[in-house]
């Protein structure tokens, strides 16, 4: 596997982190303070972190916000991803995405496969780009926050990661609305 190379200079990006919860706080919020603390450990900026109810159109509205501000280059998200009837983030979020990203997913639940077995295909995680911004939809444990953060958000936020990144790719993420005459 391909790692950091040398020839190029680290480059930060803006990330905002969401817990969806009915019940956590800031206080207690251990999936949200695990990402928050691994994007400071890789130099990135938290740009912006916030709680809201397993509510729909809350959960749309605040990554919507984020990805219309133009210091949000990602949008993580943590919690409801399960099969409850209050699980409902990737309900809110895929009607958003311009594009989907079958992979994240993908290798999500293979690096989860190997940690807890069968057990994985309980989330359903997922992410997707909007309005030029990265967005990934996490389950609400530290340990899958770290799973996915560890085993591809780190490399993938890495613009030294070869060979290729997510960071060398976002100046074209909106590609279709310069074409349009539109802009972020």
């Amino acid at each position: 596997m391909a790692g950091p190379g040398t020839e190029r200079s680290f480059i930060p990006v803006g990330i905002a982190v969401l817990t969806v919860s009915d019940t956590r706080t800031l206080a207690d919020d251990k999936s949200g303070d695990t990402l928050v603390a691994r994007i400071a450990e890789a130099g990135h900026r938290l740009v912006g972190r916030a709680i809201v109810p397993d509510d729909k159109e809350r959960i749309r509205a605040q990554v919507e916000a984020w990805t219309l501000d133009d210091a949000v280059d990602v949008v993580i998200t943590t919690g409801g991803t399960g099969f409850t009837g209050r699980d409902v983030t990737p309900e809110a979020l895929e009607p958003l995405f311009e594009k989907r990203m079958d992979g994240f997913s993908e290798v999500f639940h293979r690096i989860s496969y190997d940690k807890i077995g069968t057990a994985t295909i309980q989330s359903r995680a997922t992410g997707g780009v909007a309005n030029a911004t990265f967005i990934f939809v996490l389950p609400g444990s530290p340990g899958a926050c770290k799973d996915a953060w560890d085993g591809i958000l780190k490399a993938q936020l890495d613009y030294r990661h070869m060979p290729c990144n997510f960071v060398e790719i976002m100046p074209r993420l909106d590609e279709h609305l310069k074409r349009g005459g539109g802009s972020k």
